[in-house]
């Protein structure tokens, strides 16, 4: 544990917030696949410690730097690995300031990202009416309740996401985000582009992914 607190903190070295954190989740990681080889135990969760260390906690690390006037709340941030298969625990949320995963979830990609259904992102795409989903770093913005119950809002920061709000790319709760579905299935259901999480989990993703927050999704 002490070696995975490091790599996080060498990532997550500056401009933790310091704040109160919400109650811990257990991750329920039984269906989870390592998607690289070598890999870090985090609990019960397995990462793949190649691509997570050096690939995307410095990215999103950047992404944090980048866009640090509109990221109000630095404490958590959610990191989304598009290039994991939706049958694994691919939405980590991470607390920067004790250098720890707190949590990781099964979030569903776009059905224009996936085509066949087959449980991989083949492409990302901006694009109005695609159904796909997009890449970059998104501010978490409020919470309200719609055809999905409870979701939160969310800003695209980058060129390859600004069309977000717009196409309301949001965090919500589905019925085919599930263990047992990726038990039946091999693989989650398919959102319209939206990060969709699994009803049991949503209340706790919502409470740790507060307003002001950096999401940062990467293939």
């Amino acid at each position: 544990m002490t070696i995975c607190r490091r790599r996080l903190l060498g990532a997550f070295a500056s401009g933790a917030a310091g704040m109160a954190l919400p109650r811990s989740i257990s991750p329920d990681a039984a269906l989870a696949q390592p998607v690289v080889p070598s890999p870090l135990n985090f609990g019960q969760t397995t990462i793949g410690s190649d691509r997570f260390s050096s690939v995307l906690l410095p990215q999103a690390r950047a992404a944090l730097d980048r866009h640090s006037a509109l990221i109000a709340n630095r404490d958590i941030v959610g990191l989304v690995d598009f290039s994991a298969p939706s049958r694994a625990t691919r939405f980590y949320l991470l607390d920067t300031g004790a250098g720890q995963v707190i949590s990781t979830h099964l979030v569903a990609h776009g059905r224009g990202s996936d085509p066949a259904n087959r449980g991989w992102v083949e492409r990302l795409s901006n694009r109005p009416g695609s159904n796909a989903s997009c890449q970059g770093a998104f501010v978490t913005g409020q919470e309200y309740v719609g055809e999905h119950g409870r979701s939160r809002r969310l800003i695209g920061l980058d060129p390859e996401n600004d069309q977000a709000e717009s196409r309301a790319i949001v965090i919500h709760a589905a019925e085919y985000v599930s263990p047992s579905f990726v038990a039946s299935q091999g693989r989650v259901g398919r959102s319209q582009g939206c990060f969709a999480v699994a009803r049991a989990e949503i209340a706790d993703v919502l409470e740790l992914l507060g307003p002001g927050r950096l999401l940062y999704a990467v293939k």
